[in-house]
């Protein structure tokens, strides 16, 4: 039973996983998983507390008012409304909001994401796959795509945010520490849709930023 619960567990960390969070959004939806879990653990033990008192209660009578409306739709009713009140608010935390936050741009088009960030010299360059930001300052992603549905995810950062064609969706994360950070597409997006993936590199901003000409688009290049 142990063993079997190992590559579960192996899968909790890593790149691209919501429970080893590095920023702020991040550790808020983490927080929501974990209460999730603890809310449904409770449910599903409640569920099987009944069932095994059902059993054990071999016809005796009991007061089927008290079971249903006290533990079955009370206690029940209690966690979910405990739980829907902690996700407006962890929804509420996360808005962006102000507009004292970096701002840099993603463009999703099949198969490749497309950036635009302040270059060396502070003038907006883009770069392809590849987004450049500084640790510990939260940023704001405008996030566009050119033909289909796709969906900015950098799990370590924050949730998801789709990129819609047409319209433009304000994502706000931040890098607590510096580092380089998985991103992908999490919106199925055609036949090249794993192909869709980037990076986010967080630099130290009180040192020299880090050499962006490999991943530069020619026309934007300085």
């Amino acid at each position: 039973m142990a063993l079997s619960a190992v590559p579960l567990l192996a899968g909790c960390d890593g790149a691209l996983s919501t429970l080893a969070p590095s920023g702020p959004a991040a550790r808020d939806i983490a927080m929501l998983w974990w209460a999730m879990l603890i809310g449904s653990g409770l449910i599903t033990a409640l569920v099987l507390g009944l069932l095994m008192a059902a059993v054990r209660n071999n016809g005796a009578r009991r007061s089927e008012r008290g079971w249903i409306w006290g533990w079955g739709l009370g206690f029940t009713g209690a966690v979910l409304v405990v739980l829907l009140g902690f996700s407006l608010w962890i929804g509420e935390r996360m808005l962006a909001r102000g507009d004292d936050a970096l701002r840099v741009g993603a463009h999703a088009a099949q198969w490749e994401w497309r950036f635009t960030q302040p270059g060396p010299d502070g003038l907006p360059v883009q770069t392809v796959d590849t987004l450049y930001i500084p640790a510990g300052e939260s940023f704001d992603v405008e996030i566009t795509a050119q033909d289909v549905i796709h969906s900015f995810w950098v799990p370590q950062l924050g949730g998801k945010m789709d990129a819609i064609p047409g319209h433009q969706n304000l994502h706000r994360l931040r890098a607590d520490t510096p580092g380089i950070y998985e991103g992908l597409c999490a919106e199925f997006c055609g036949i090249g849709h794993s192909f869709m993936r980037f990076t986010v590199v967080a630099y130290d901003p009180t040192g020299p930023m880090p050499d962006m000409s490999a991943d530069l688009i020619p026309e934007t290049r300085p």
